[in-house]
Parts: structure tokens; C-alpha cells; sequence
């Protein structure tokens, strides 16, 4: 919990600018309080980082710490929580006592959420719980520890802020909060250079490159796939990791390992084949999806029989209705294409079909992109950072018999276009998929070059 002051600093925090910005005045604070304190400003006493995980919450905290060169103390928010009533206020009371006894410096508590839940919320029953007492004497020091002026900075972090407890978000409290959200594309750069420098790189490994094929990914996320090149450099026997090593990284965080043990037989291998140049087809003509990349019939994951990448040429933040549905379309190419050609239906497209469910339901549900059920949310609020789960609907029967409608709907609508496109495109299809069963796997500008061959279809006449 007790520690000297971190050897973090700003410089070993990339692709949060904003974040480092907002925590500056802190620093400065720490450094000099008297620029401050002579014109009558208060620093705030809390500081909330909230974000999605692994964005670097904690390492920014370490970093604040590290460059003020003050004591740093830190706890995670389930380490108050025990079995017997009183044993964790009894710590948040020893926490800040400590710190006051070394102010200036800084507390930090990670997991906020493990302690700082609200209490109107259901989760605490009865006046003697433990979690509620904790929060309590929580609230208590924040209130105090300023009186007697002690400098002490409490810095936190959640990605669960819509569960916290509204009196440690007022003002006096936690007065500031902070996002730290995932990097854009010159922020990953900025990553990948600071954990590539840890590992010996090839001459052609371009992490300009790797930037823009890692939209989305966190700052653990990179640091995972710097790491995941390196141990296959070294798996290999190479002297440095190269692009080759990178990219293949990225399928790995992707789509998962490679299973050569799992060997298909011929016409499982020919389904496959056909599924998945069913989904760059369709994809080739939907850039909104992302640009196709690579499409391989090797088995990966724990049950990706073949798969078709798609990354996305650009950090997107808005998606239009139009692109919502051409993704659909592009989730089911690889169904339709069994339809198309083999008459028939496998189980692959399971993943394929749940996806499209969802984003059907979210485009009805939660962006209000629905004809007839007009711009009305059905969807209860989620979680910003860390999202999954079902959506409860609070509706009537007659309601979510028209969602289920509209669901059914697009997604039916998004079925036919795949077919259209690749009965238009029947022939190159074909050529693919048999190139694919030969190779196994189709990438670069040979793919490339084939997929600019796909063909609009023509409007149907009304």
C-alpha cells in the first residue's frame, strides 16, 4: 500500500494527451501549492479516472506521483471489503492517516466501484453492511483530510461510474473527473514506439502501419501485441521481431491461435472455403465494414473454422444506418454463399447470425433507426466502458412483438442483398474459393487484386 515516490513518469504514458493535460494541474499543484493558494484557489481534493479497461488508469496515477516526486499510496477498493462489519472503515481511516503523516502525496484507489456503489441502488441492506460503512468513512475523510491542511490528493479509478454513489461525485469530493479512453491512430503509434523499444525490431517493421491496422485496441491491448511478436520471433529462432511477426500478433489477438491439429475433411474444408470468400465478397463492396485483408480456410480460435479479417481503414466514431446494414449483409455473405452454392445450411454461421441479431436489435432498440417505430429507445442504459449483457425491454406485448418485427426485418433485408451480390458475382466467387482451397490462406495486393473485380448488381426495377 505504502510506497516511495514512482519511477513513472508523464513520458512513459502515451496516447492519453488529454488526460496528462487535466493531471498536469495536479502536478503543478503538488510542486508549487503557493501559485495556487496566494489567489485563493482550492486544488480539488478528487480526482476520478474513468475509461474503458486497460486504457492506463493506474499508470497514469503512478505517473502523476512520479512527476511531482511525492509518496504514492495505493489500494484497490476490494482490498476494505471483509467478512466482519467495521474492518473496512477501520482501513480507510489507517489509508488516510498514513498519508497525512507524508503530505504532500497521493492515495489511490483502484476498483472505485468495489466500495463506492450507490446506495440507493439495491445493493447494500441494513445500516450495519460492510460495503456501506466503508463508503461512509470513505465520504468522512474526504470531507476532513483538507481541514487541517494537509496536502493529500486522492486519485481513483472506475470503469463503472454510472454505478458510484452520487455523494462521492459532488463537488469537495471527487470534484474532477477524467476520461482516459482508447488511443486514435497517431496515439497507438505513440504506444507501439514505447513498448517496441523494449524488444529488438527488424528493418521493416513500420509501426506507422501497425497503428492503422489496430483501431480500438487499448493501450494493454498493444502492449499484449508488441509482446505476443516477440515471443514468436523468439519461437522461431529469429534475432528480431519483424512486420510479418506484427501482423501475425494481431490475428492472434483477433482471432485466436492457429489449430492445424483440427484437420477437416474435404468437404468441410469446400464449405469453409466458399463461407468465408462469401464474406469478403460481400465485404469488398461494403468499405464501411472494413477493408478485407486476409481470408483463411486454418481453423483458429476455439471454434473459428476459417476466417475472413477486416480491418478498419480509419478510427471511426459515427456509424451511418446505411454502413449498419451493409455490415449486416456482410455477416451473413458467408451463409448465403452455402445457400447459393452447396443448397443447403451449416451451424458455421452461428457467430455469424447472433452478431447480426444484435446490431439489428441495437439499430431498433438504441439508435432509433426504425420506420416504424420512429426515433424511441426501448434499450435500459449500459455500461460506457465495458458494455455486453442483455438489454431489458420495458415495453408492451404489442411493442415488442413490432421490435421483434423490425429485427427480423433488416436482418432478412441484409440476407438478400449478400445473395444478389453473389449470385451477380458467381463466377468470381468460385475462382476464389478454389484459389483458397488450394493456398489456405489469400492476403495482400494477390487478394486485393481479385476482390476489385466484384460487381455491383443491378437495381430491381419497381
Amino acid at each position: 500500500m505504502e510506497g516511495a515516490a514512482p519511477k513513472i513518469l508523464f513520458a512513459d504514458v502515451a496516447g492519453v494527451d488529454e488526460a496528462k493535460t487535466e493531471l498536469e494541474e495536479i502536478v503543478q499543484f503538488l510542486k508549487t501549492p503557493e501559485r495556487y493558494t496566494k489567489l485563493g484557489a482550492k486544488i480539488p481534493k478528487g480526482v476520478l479516472l474513468v475509461g474503458p479497461p486497460g486504457t492506463g488508469k493506474t499508470l497514469l496515477a503512478k505517473a502523476v506521483a512520479g512527476e511531482a516526486g511525492v509518496p504514492f499510496f495505493s489500494i484497490s477498493g476490494s482490498e476494505f471489503i471483509e467478512l466482519f462489519v467495521g474492518v473496512g472503515s477501520s482501513r480507510v481511516r489507517d489509508l488516510f492517516d498514513q498519508a497525512k503523516k507524508q503530505a504532500p502525496c497521493i492515495v489511490f484507489i483502484d476498483e472505485l466501484d468495489a466500495i463506492g456503489k450507490s446506495r440507493s441502488s439495491g445493493g447494500f441492506y441494513g445500516g450495519n453492511d460492510e460495503r456501506e460503512q466503508t463508503l461512509n468513512q470513505l465520504l468522512t475523510e474526504m470531507d476532513g483530510f483538507s481541514a487541517d491542511g494537509k496536502t493529500v490528493i486522492v486519485l481513483a479509478a472506475t470503469n463503472r461510474p454510472e454505478t458510484l454513489d452520487p455523494a462521492l461525485l459532488r463537488p469537495g469530493r471527487f470534484d474532477r473527473q477524467v476520461l482516459v479512453d482508447r488511443p486514435d491512430k497517431s496515439g497507438r503509434e505513440a504506444i507501439l514506439k514505447i513498448h517496441a523499444a523494449k524488444v529488438t525490431l527488424g528493418p521493416d517493421v513500420d509501426l506507422v502501419a501497425m497503428a492503422a491496422r489496430t483501431p480500438g485496441f487499448s493501450g494493454a491491448d498493444l502492449a499484449n501485441l508488441v509482446n505476443e511478436a516477440a515471443l514468436l520471433a523468439a519461437r522461431a529462432g529469429r534475432t528480431a521481431v519483424s512486420q510479418a511477426d506484427l501482423a501475425e500478433a494481431i490475428e492472434r489477438v483477433v482471432a485466436g491461435l492457429e489449430k492445424k491439429s483440427r484437420v477437416l475433411n474435404e468437404k468441410e474444408r469446400r464449405i469453409v472455403a466458399y463461407h468465408e470468400v462469401g464474406h469478403a465478397l460481400v465485404g469488398a463492396l461494403n468499405p464501411g465494414s472494413g477493408k478485407v485483408e486476409k481470408i483463411s480456410i486454418v481453423p483458429r480460435g476455439m471454434a473459428a473454422l476459417g476466417y475472413t479479417l477486416q480491418l478498419p481503414t480509419e478510427d471511426r466514431f459515427l456509424q451511418s444506418k446505411e454502413e449498419l446494414e451493409t455490415q449486416i449483409a456482410t455477416l451473413l455473405g458467408g451463409r448465403s454463399a452455402e445457400e447459393l452454392v452447396f443448397g443447403s445450411i451449416t451451424t458455421g454461421a452461428a457467430n455469424d447470425l447472433q452478431r447480426a441479431t444484435d446490431l439489428a436489435e441495437k439499430m431498433v432498440t438504441g439508435y432509433g433507426m426504425s420506420q416504424v417505430l420512429g426515433p424511441l429507445a426501448y434499450q435500459q442504459p449500459q455500461n460506457s466502458f465495458l458494455g455486453g449483457g442483455t438489454m431489458g425491454r420495458s415495453v408492451s406485448p404489442a411493442t415488442a412483438e413490432a421490435i421483434d418485427n423490425e429485427i427480423k426485418a433488416i436482418v432478412e433485408a441484409g440476407h438478400h442483398k449478400a445473395l444478389e451480390i453473389l449470385r451477380h458475382n458467381r463466377g468470381l466467387l468460385e475462382e476464389i474459393a478454389e484459389k483458397l482451397l488450394e493456398n489456405e490462406t489469400m492476403e495482400g495486393s494477390q487478394l486485393h487484386e481479385w476482390l476489385s473485380q466484384v460487381q455491383t448488381p443491378a437495381p430491381v426495377a419497381a
